[in-house]
C-alpha cells in the first residue's frame, strides 16, 4: 500500500507544480502530461534510494548478525537483484525520457510554431531532430559497455585491492556498466545544473523568505512617479519637433528608449494593481513571520548541509584513496553530523526515508528557485523565462529536464552529505580478535569480511566508473565556492519587488493580457 500511495502523492505533487508554471493561453496535453510523467519519474527515482538503504540494514541486527530470514547468501543476492532490477527499469526510462520523448515532444512544437506546416511533417522533422539525440544514447550505452577499467598505476596496493574489491561487488555484467556509464553522463550534466541553479538557489530562496517583498502600495507610489517623469521627457523630445524640425539621431534613440520604458512601466503598473487586489498577497503579508521563521530554517538546512559537504570532502581530500580511484574512503575519519543523524533514524524506516525525501524536495525548490531566477540560459544565451502561468511548453519541457538530471545528481549529493549512510547503512559487523575471544561489533566499511556487510546497489551507479567520482568531487567544491558568492550577492540584494519576474521589456502586451485576464 506504502508505494502505491508514495506514487500518486508524487504524481499530485508534480501535476501541482506544472500547472502552477504552465501558460493558459498555450497550454498543451502532449507537452503537459510529457513534463509531468518525467517530474515524477526523476522523484520516484530518487525514492528508491532510501529503499535500497533500509534492505541492506534491515538484513542484520544491531549486534551485527544476520537475521535468520538474510542467513542465506542467495536469499541476500535475490534481494539486491530486485533492488537493481528496480534501478534498471528506472534507470531506463530515465534515458528514454531524456533522450527521445522529452526532445521528440519539444522538436513537435518547435515545428509547431512554423505556418503551413502538417501534423505528419512537423512528426517527421521531430523524429529526424530526435535521431541526433538517439544516436549519443546509443553511443554511451557502447562506450559504457566496452570501455576499459584498468587499475591506475603506482597505487598503493593495499588501498587498491579495496578499491578492485569494490568494483568487483559492484558486478561485471555488461548491462551494469553501460547503463551506469549513460546515467553517470546525465549525472555529470546535472551536476553542473547543481552548481549553476541549486547552489544559488539555497543561498537566494532563504533570504528571500527573510527579507520579504516590498510594499505594493510603495511599488504603485512609485510607478506613478516614475511614469509622469517619463511622459513629461517624451513630451519635451515631442516639443523640439514640433515646429516640423526633424529630431536629431540621439534624441530619436532616446525617444525610442523612453517609449519602451513607458510601456514596460504600464505593464508594471497593471501587474501592480492585480497583485493589490490578489487575495494570495494579503494573505501572503499575514503570514510574514511564519515566512521568516520557514526562511530562518531553510538558510539552517543549507548551512547543515554545506557543512556536511564541505566536512566529506575534507575527509576524502586527507583519507581517500586518491584521484585515480575516485577519491573512494574507507569509512569516515571526521564526524560528519547528516550523517550522524541518519544512522540514528536509519532503525526506524520512516524517519529517514522522511529525512531523504525532505532533501530531495528541498533540493528540487531551492533549484526552481534558482532556475525561476536566473531563467534557462545556454552559456551567455537566455533561451527561456520560468514564470507562474506564463511559462511555454517548450519551455517546461525544459524545466523538466534539468529537474530530472539534478535530481539524478542528488543521489551522489546525498552520498557526499552521508558516504557511511548511503554505502552501507546500519549495517555492523562482528570482529574476534586473535588475542581474547572476545566479539566486537564494529560498523561497517571497506575493512569488513566480504560476507559480513552488504553495499547498497546505489553505490554500484555512483562508483562503477572512477573518474566520474572524481569530476564529481571537485564538482562539490564548485558546489561551495558557487553558494558562498551567491550568499554573498543575495545579502548584498535588497528586497525583491512583488511582481518580481513578472515584467520585462522584451515582454508583448500580448503576453501581458495573457496574465491580467
Amino acid at each position: 500500500k506504502a508505494a502505491p500511495t508514495a506514487a500518486t502523492v508524487i504524481l499530485a505533487f508534480c501535476w501541482v507544480y506544472i500547472r502552477k508554471y504552465q501558460s493558459r493561453q498555450e497550454s498543451e496535453v502532449i507537452s503537459t502530461i510529457t513534463a509531468i510523467c518525467a517530474l515524477a519519474v526523476a522523484l520516484i527515482t530518487s525514492a528508491l534510494l532510501p529503499v535500497d538503504i533500509f534492505l541492506v540494514s534491515f538484513m542484520k541486527y544491531p549486534n551485527g548478525t544476520y537475521k535468520d530470514w538474510a542467513a542465506i547468501n542467495e536469499t541476500r543476492k535475490q534481494i539486491e537483484d530486485t533492488v537493481l532490477y528496480g534501478y534498471y527499469t528506472l534507470y531506463s526510462i530515465v534515458l528514454f525520457c531524456v533522450f527521445f520523448w522529452i526532445p521528440f515532444v519539444y522538436f513537435y512544437y518547435e515545428e509547431k510554431d512554423e505556418d503551413n506546416v502538417s501534423k505528419c511533417s512537423q512528426v517527421k522533422n521531430a523524429l529526424k531532430y530526435t535521431i541526433g539525440f538517439v544516436i549519443v544514447c546509443a553511443a554511451l550505452l557502447l562506450i559504457g559497455t566496452f570501455v576499459p577499467l584498468p587499475p591506475p598505476s603506482r597505487q598503493n596496493s593495499t588501498q587498491w585491492e579495496k578499491v578492485q574489491y569494490l568494483f568487483k561487488e559492484l558486478g561485471s555484467r555488461d548491462g551494469v556498466a553501460a547503463l551506469s556509464f549513460s546515467i553517470s553522463s546525465l549525472t555529470l550534466i546535472g551536476m553542473l545544473a547543481v552548481i549553476t541553479y541549486t547552489a544559488y538557489g539555497m543561498s537566494a530562496l532563504p533570504l528571500t523568505l527573510i527579507k520579504g517583498v516590498r510594499s505594493v502600495r510603495y511599488e504603485r507610489l512609485e510607478n506613478t512617479e516614475d511614469t509622469e517623469q517619463v511622459e513629461q521627457r517624451i513630451g519635451k523630445l515631442k516639443a523640439k519637433c514640433g515646429d516640423g524640425r526633424p529630431l536629431s539621431m540621439r534624441d530619436r534613440r532616446t525617444l525610442q528608449d523612453l517609449e519602451t520604458r513607458l510601456q514596460t512601466l504600464r505593464r508594471q503598473a497593471r501587474h501592480l494593481e492585480v497583485a493589490e487586489r490578489d487575495c494570495c498577497t494579503k494573505v501572503g503579508g499575514a503570514l510574514r513571520p511564519l515566512k521568516i521563521l520557514l526562511g530562518v530554517f531553510f538558510f539552517l538546512v543549507a548551512l547543515l548541509f554545506v557543512a556536511a559537504l564541505f566536512i566529506s570532502n575534507l575527509d576524502k581530500a586527507l583519507h581517500s584513496a586518491g584521484i585515480n580511484t575516485g577519491f573512494v574512503i574507507f569509512g569516515t575519519n571526521l564526524t560528519n553530523p547528516l550523517n550522524e543523524l541518519l544512522l540514528a533514524l536509519q532503525p526506524v524506516f520512516p524517519l529517514d526515508y522522511v529525512l531523504i525525501t525532505v532533501i530531495t524536495v528541498y533540493f528540487v525548490f531551492t533549484s526552481m528557485a534558482g532556475i525561476r531566477n536566473m531563467g534557462i540560459w545556454f552559456f551567455w544565451m537566455r533561451l527561456y523565462k520560468i514564470r507562474p502561468e506564463r511559462t511555454r511548453p517548450q519551455a517546461l519541457l525544459f524545466l523538466c529536464m534539468i529537474l530530472l538530471l539534478i535530481v539524478l545528481h542528488t543521489s551522489y549529493m546525498i552520498y557526499s552529505l552521508a558516504p557511511q549512510y548511503v554505502m552501507y547503512g546500519s549495517q555492523k559487523y562482528q570482529l574476534q580478535t586473535p588475542q581474547t575471544t572476545a566479539v566486537t561489533t564494529k560498523i561497517c566499511d571497506a575493512d569488513a569480511p566480504e560476507d559480513q556487510c552488504t553495499i547498497t546497489r546505489t553505490y554500484l551507479f555512483l562508483h562503477k566508473f572512477w573518474f566520474f567520482s572524481t569530476v564529481y568531487y571537485f564538482g562539490n567544491w564548485a558546489f561551495l565556492a558557487v553558494f558562498t558568492i551567491g550568499l554573498m550577492v543575495s545579502c548584498c540584494k535588497g528586497k525583491k519587488s512583488v511582481i518580481e519576474g513578472e515584467v520585462a521589456a522584451d515582454d508583448s502586451d500580448f503576453s501581458d493580457d495573457e496574465y491580467v485576464h
